[in-house]
């Protein structure tokens, strides 16, 4: 109604003003004629594009339904055969057997995590600087059976013959302690501690200390990127890897034929650098405060001396380690060379250089096995855990009473693995080390009164072990060694040691 008034009022003025209000109104009205049927035209192309585009996924959709439904026939079709070859053959094809070994490591690899991460989910111990500590450990039992007289039982490493012992300890317990502290200067600071109670009577020579809570290894460091500054107590940079064992951990698996086990305090700085395919180029060094060998700390008057012959040197001994490693830090490929040189000076006022050359590796190998082991040769590595557990050789000289003749024993050995992971809960290790002092180097330097571990020239184990782990926390472990032990001036002895051991994880 309003619009048709509107349209009356206004045909009215165009009358009332003549022929030129008539001519406008006519202009306007064709205007408004042109714009509504450019609007029209705009609307039914937009509307032929819209239909078009329906028509197009319209079809589209249909050749997919066909193709799903093609898939589907294919899929029944394969179903089929396979029952009718299980129905032909009852026993699975070897890709269906190999598909199953690996579902079920995939789901034992789970269980296994799931309960490490339940283990870190738990809350953690509340410390003075208000940062996270986490208290760990293994509680321990082993027993062990030895077929003749070796050095320490619960832990033996020499064989000196005589009768053997039958036993058991929970002396190898480690107690841990793991901490977390602040970022420094954009790096992570943490650090950990280890203990045991092998102390005391239970150690051997000089790395037994007085009651039976003993320090094993200890670390603090700031992490980078790709540096790490850090000090520790542990085993020399030279021999980055460790055989495997649960019933020698005390003294770790052939110590004395040929690991460089020993724990000894050192500073030093890592630094990686990556390069294509996820592997890394590593570079180490470190200044390391080397202990004496057991009973080489004596003087002339046959009291213990308390300080170590590098420590009356003045010098610390140096180690470098170059190694080109995989993408993973504990089962990936790893080659690295190193190198350890260290200054002595003896209680009898000589003095004589320590050194090493050393070569350790790492290699994965097809069916889940792995070859491990470190190669070395130098001179006076008892510091080291090598050298048949002395540096030198001393003797008296007959011709000057008080004066002596001391000599740096050469040194070669290593050890080599070889490890299968059948599952995730269950290794076989099998391992050999030695350790060789020239006998004529030994021979000119010791007599009927020294003692075994002045006379020894060579040292060497067989090992082979089985470890099971049912859970995150429980370990058991069924091991055998042969201990074989050469001396200068007494016939050779030998020992079996058959051990067992059970562990809880906490």
């Amino acid at each position: 109604m309003r619009r048709s008034y509107r349209g009356t009022w206004l045909a009215m003025r165009v009358l009332r003003r003549g022929v030129p209000g008539l001519a406008v109104l006519l202009c306007v009205s064709a205007g408004v004629l042109r714009a509504q049927n450019v609007s029209q035209d705009e609307l039914a192309k937009k509307l032929e594009l819209l239909t078009d585009a329906v028509g197009r996924a319209q079809q589209q959709l249909e050749q997919s339904q066909r193709q799903l439904s093609d898939l589907r026939r294919e899929l029944d079709e394969v179903r089929r055969q396979m029952n009718g070859s299980a129905a032909a053959d009852p026993d699975p094809p070897a890709d269906a057997e190999q598909l199953a070994a690996q579902v079920e490591a995939l789901k034992e690899a789970q269980a296994m995590q799931q309960a490490e991460i339940a283990t870190h989910e738990q809350s953690k111990v509340e410390s003075g600087s208000k940062y996270p500590v986490k208290v760990s450990g293994l509680i321990l039992l082993n027993g062990f059976v030895n077929t003749g007289g070796v050095d320490t039982p619960a832990a033996p490493t020499l064989a000196l013959g005589g009768p053997g012992s039958t036993g058991a300890t929970m002396r190898q317990t480690v107690l841990g302690i793991d901490a977390l502290g602040p970022h420094l200067l954009g790096a992570r600071s943490h650090g950990d501690v280890r203990a045991d109670f092998f102390g005391g009577t239970g150690g051997v020579g000089a790395y037994s200390s007085i009651g039976m809570l003993r320090l094993r290894t200890a670390h603090a460091s700031l992490d980078w990127a790709r540096t790490e500054l850090f000090f520790s107590l542990d085993r020399p940079l030279i021999n980055p890897t460790q055989p495997s064992s649960l019933t020698a951990v005390a003294i770790p698996p052939l110590s004395w034929s040929g690991n460089l086990w020993t724990w000894n305090a050192q500073m030093g700085v890592t630094q990686d650098e990556e390069f294509g395919g996820g592997e890394r180029f590593r570079m180490q060094a470190a200044l390391m405060d080397v202990a004496d060998p057991p009973y080489s700390t004596v003087s002339t008057t046959g009291t213990t001396y308390p300080t170590s012959s590098v420590e009356l040197s003045r010098w610390p001994g140096i180690q470098t380690r170059l190694a080109v490693m995989g993408n993973e830090e504990d089962r990936g490929f790893q080659l690295g060379a190193g190198g350890y040189f260290a200054e002595h000076r003896t209680t009898y006022g000589s003095r004589f250089d320590s050194w090493a050359g050393t070569m350790d590796y790492r290699q994965p190998l097809p069916g889940r096995l792995e070859l491990s082991g470190n190669f070395y040769r130098g001179s006076a590595l008892g510091g080291l855990g090598g050298g048949a557990y002395k540096d030198y050789g001393v003797r008296a000289d007959p011709d000057h009473p008080g004066n002596f003749y001391v000599r740096a024993l050469d040194d070669a050995g290593g050890w080599a693995q070889m490890k299968e992971r059948a599952t995730e809960r269950l290794e076989f290790n099998g391992a050999f080390g030695v350790d060789d002092v020239p006998a004529g180097e030994v021979r000119r330097y010791t007599g009927a009164a020294t003692g075994n571990y002045q006379n020894l020239s060579r040292t060497q184990t067989f090992m082979g072990n089985v470890l099971y782990s049912p859970s995150a926390w429980v370990q058991f472990s069924l091991e055998y060694r042969h201990l074989a032990s050469a001396s200068v001036n007494a016939p050779s002895a030998a020992a079996n040691v058959i051990g067992v051991a059970a562990g809880y994880k906490f």
